[in-house]
Formats: structure tokens, sequence, C-alpha cells
């Protein structure tokens, strides 16, 4: 009986050993896998420091106060926007949300978030609440009364 046993271990080892060769095979090849992507990325890193330590010289060098450069384009001016103003010009126009809604295209709910905070308006949005901070009482009613 014993070298049954025996047997029947040594048999029960090889096997094992065969089914874990394949399954070591592909996380050997995963393994070398991963460190050439490791070592790419290292050198992505080495080679972006030393770009930036070469920009941070270049930025050095420059005058404190250099002229921005000319563009063929005026300069956009930023437009800013306040909850409270926004308000406070709806108010001003003597307008409710969904008037002031319909002036600037857009939905009450909107101008309920914008006025509250909530939300800020995009771009679009911003140019034509600007537009509309230009207008007068009787420009808004015509504008109204029109749409």
């Amino acid at each position: 009986m014993n070298s049954l046993t025996t047997a029947l271990k040594s048999e029960i080892a090889r096997v094992a050993r065969k089914e874990l060769k394949g399954e070591l095979l592909a996380l050997r090849k995963t393994a070398t896998a991963h460190r050439s992507e490791i070592a790419a990325l290292k050198r992505e890193i080495r080679a972006l420091q030393s770009q930036l330590k070469a920009n941070r010289r270049t930025l050095d060098k420059l005058p404190a106060s250099a002229p921005a450069p000319a563009s063929d384009e005026p300069a956009e001016r930023k437009l800013r926007f306040s909850a409270e103003a926004f308000a406070a010009q709806r108010a001003r126009l003597g307008l409710t949300q969904v008037q002031m809604a319909r002036l600037l295209g857009a939905s009450a709910l909107s101008v309920y978030k914008w006025e509250t905070g909530k939300v800020h308006p995009r771009a679009a949005q911003l140019e034509r609440i600007a537009a509309v901070r230009k207008l007068g009482k009787r420009e808004v009613a015509a504008r109204l009364a029109e749409a």
C-alpha cells in the first residue's frame, strides 16, 4: 500500500505541475508586458520633466513685463455673472422669470437656477444676458410683444 500512495502522490504532483506550468507562462508574459509598459512610462516622464525644465528656463529668461503677443482678433471681454445682479436686473425691468426666459430664449427653470446661483449660464447665454442688460423697459416690452 505504501508504494501505491507514493505513486499516487507523485502522479498528483506531476499533473498539478503540468497545469500550473501553462498558467505561470501566461502570468510571466503579462508581467513582462507590464514591466515594459512601466519602463516606457518612466522614459516618457523623464522626457516631460526635462521639457518642463527647459520651458521654465525659457520663461525665466523672458523679461517680467513682456508685452502680450499681438493677434488679429481683438481681445474678447470676459463676461461676468452674478446671480444677485441678474435677479436685480429682472426686478428693475419689472419682468417675471417666464418673461425673462422668453426674452433670453431659455426656460423659466434655467432663469430660476441662475438667480438662485445653483447653475452658471453658458457663454452663449451670458452674451444674451449682457445684451439684455443694455436694454431699457420700453425696449424689453417691445421685444416681448414681438415674440
